[in-house]
Formats: C-alpha cells, sequence, structure tokens
C-alpha cells in the first residue's frame, strides 16, 4: 500500500496581525471570540494564522476590519513557516485543541445514556450542532473526530429506539 506523500516544504498561511485599543474592552473581546471560533494557531500576542484558502482569507480579512473599525491596526499577509518542523507544530497545536473539544463532546454523548428520552434527544441535537461547530475550524482532524462522531451517532441510536426495548 502506497503512503501518502509528504510536502517537500511547508504550505501558505494567513495571517492577522493586530492590535486593539484595551479600552472600551468590548470590541477587543468580540474580535477574540471570533479569532477562538475560528480556531486559529497563536503565534504571539497580536498575531493569528490559518492554513491559507479563500474562506480563511476572507474571514480574517472581515476581523482586519472590526479591528480598524474598533479603532486599532491590523494586517494581513501570506507566508510560509521557514520549516516544516514549525508548521507541524502549529498543526499539532490546532489539532491538540480540536482533540479536547471532541474529548468532551464524546464524554457527554456516553454519559447521556442515563437520561430520559426527550433530554436524550435534546443532547443528541446540540451534540450534533456543537461537532459542526467545531468541524468548521477542524483544519488537521484529530483521531478524536470520529470517535466523537460515534458516540454521538451511539446516543442518538437509544434516543430513538423505543423504552420498552432499552430496558
Amino acid at each position: 500500500m502506497a503512503r501518502a506523500a509528504r510536502p517537500a516544504e511547508p504550505g501558505t498561511w494567513v495571517l492577522l496581525s493586530y492590535r486593539v485599543p484595551r479600552e472600551p474592552s468590548t470590541p477587543r473581546i468580540t474580535i477574540w471570540r471570533k479569532l477562538k471560533r475560528l480556531g486559529v494557531a497563536q503565534i504571539s500576542d497580536g498575531l493569528v494564522a490559518l492554513p491559507a484558502d479563500a474562506r480563511t482569507r476572507e474571514q480574517l480579512e472581515w476581523i482586519a476590519e472590526e479591528v480598524v473599525e474598533a479603532g486599532g491596526s491590523a494586517s494581513i499577509w501570506l507566508a510560509r513557516p521557514g520549516t516544516l518542523a514549525t508548521e507541524r507544530d502549529l498543526a499539532a497545536g490546532m489539532s491538540s485543541a480540536r482533540s479536547a473539544e471532541y474529548a468532551k463532546i464524546t464524554a457527554e454523548a456516553r454519559g447521556g445514556g442515563r437520561l430520559d428520552p426527550a433530554a436524550r434527544l435534546a443532547l443528541v441535537r446540540r451534540l450534533r450542532a456543537d461537532l459542526v461547530r467545531i468541524q468548521r475550524r477542524d483544519y488537521f482532524p484529530p483521531v478524536e473526530r470520529d470517535a466523537a462522531g460515534a458516540a454521538v451517532d451511539a446516543l442518538a441510536a437509544t434516543a430513538l429506539e423505543p423504552e420498552e426495548q432499552r430496558s
């Protein structure tokens, strides 16, 4: 079986360099939350990165506009890490963050079997929505992604089966 070829050089990343005034704090917090929802790699204070594609570039451009509207400064850069090891470190950090989120979903799904059927179904709906939100920022899927999906599917199966079959 052939193994997938590893890239010979790092890929392109889109970077957002930004600075937001401390006061008022609301715009700074809003921007930070949006960056977190995107799943950015925090390179340093005021410098974040995402693997470059049209979607990630556009999302960071929107945030850059918000930073400027809040009285701050922002610029978008396209760059390549200097080494594959640096890129692997960025990807590993991003994957690790998603891994923890998926593990939380898996634990919630496995604990949901003790709930009554209506609560179990509500939990399945919420966990599926959570999975979609996580997958949007999952640029380097960890193995926990599949486990989380399977755990939610298993919980969904028990939420849909008649009560007398579970006894």
